[in-house]
């Protein structure tokens, strides 16, 4: 088997299935768990207990999969506007989602595709060993894709790439194929600390050094229990995730606008006013978000999340008669979310 010739097949196979780029690496990961573990030893993961657990898989792909000696690290874009404006924040009365949120769920998207590259695999070279991973299980994934040279880590821990900056998922086909690995892009951050600077709960301990615990996205997203007082105010709008640290990153008016359509805005995600979408019953929760990532967080914590958003939005009837509507509701978690909003809107005119 011409294993050069097949490498260059996969990397065309992938473009052909959607990705924007596929690049091959090897499972030596120990440049990485020196610092896993002091991000857990920090407990700068939270209440997320799955990062800390499974460490020995997580820092050695071979042991999650045995037989593993390369993976095939994928990306594909989801933006699907090029503004990169932070303006959308400052019209408090709108939900502001985080963009890979607003339409299909990414896991389904990608995971389909690499199933189909790894068909296309085998077809050429025979049954192999393989298991394609996205966002699931213990695999770092920027790590991977750092490795394989899809881009950089950078400060805001995103993955960057010089070509395309940082709106796109990542996906991963572990394999037991000796395919010729690809070389790792340096770092290009340079002095650069516009995504330390704008984040709003200044979560970021140092560069590269994300505090899950004070972060928008992790308060909004992981964290099911009630949003600590210190961090609502500053959440302003932002009822699902946060994109700030990728709006201004420099890199990011590289972005091209995905094809991809899956990933268009469904139900007016990206733009639907406060108030309509918390007077949204479970049902209509359930209807509307079938088939998307916000599903998972549950109806209980998007109406806590709507109700610090409309503590935060400026004063009116509307949003005081939402709040008012939602002021017994049986959750407790909803309750003291919907008192503090009141509260913020108590003897403004």
């Amino acid at each position: 088997m011409d294993f050069e010739a097949l490498a260059r097949d996969i990397k065309a196979w992938g473009v052909g299935l959607g990705f924007q780029e596929v690049a091959i690496t090897d499972v030596d990961l120990s440049a990485y768990e020196g610092h896993l573990e002091d991000w857990i030893a920090r407990n700068f993961h939270g209440d997320m207990a799955y990062m800390a657990n499974n460490h020995d898989m997580r820092v050695h792909p071979e042991r999650l999969h045995p037989g593993t000696i390369r993976v095939i690290c994928v990306r594909m874009d989801y933006a699907k506007q090029a503004d990169n404006s932070l303006a959308p924040l400052d019209n408090r009365d709108t939900a502001y989602i985080a963009r890979y949120a607003r339409g299909r769920d990414y896991h389904k998207v990608l995971r389909k595709r690499l199933q189909k590259l790894a068909d296309k695999i085998q077809e050429k070279a025979g049954p192999i060993g393989y298991r394609a991973f996205v966002d699931s299980a213990p695999v770092l994934e920027r790590a991977l894709s750092e490795k394989s040279g899809l881009g950089w880590i950078g400060k805001n821990t995103m993955l960057i790439n010089k070509n395309a900056g940082s709106w796109f998922f990542l996906g991963e086909l572990f394999t037991d194929l000796p395919l010729p690995i690809d070389k790792p892009d340096q770092p290009h951050c340079g002095t650069c600390h516009a995504c330390l600077d704008v984040c709003p709960t200044n979560a970021f301990a140092a560069p590269n050094q994300l505090d899950a615990r004070k972060c928008i996205s992790y308060l909004t997203i992981e964290l099911r229990t009630a949003i600590p007082e210190e961090f609502r105010a500053a959440m302003g709008n932002r009822v699902f995730g946060c994109d700030d640290c990728q709006l201004v990153c420099p890199w990011n008016k590289f972005a091209e606008v995905s094809p991809e359509q899956d990933f268009s805005p469904r139900n007016r995600l990206d733009a639907e006013s406060l108030t309509t979408l918390f007077a949204w019953s479970e049902e209509e929760f359930l209807a509307n978000t079938e088939g998307s990532p916000i599903r998972r967080i549950g109806y209980e914590c998007w109406l806590r999340n709507i109700a610090v958003g409309l503590g935060n939005a400026p004063t009116s009837e509307e949003t005081v008669a939402a709040l008012t509507a939602r002021a017994a509701h049986p959750s407790a978690l909803v309750r003291e979310h919907v008192e503090w909003a009141l509260q913020r809107h108590k003897g403004v005119s």
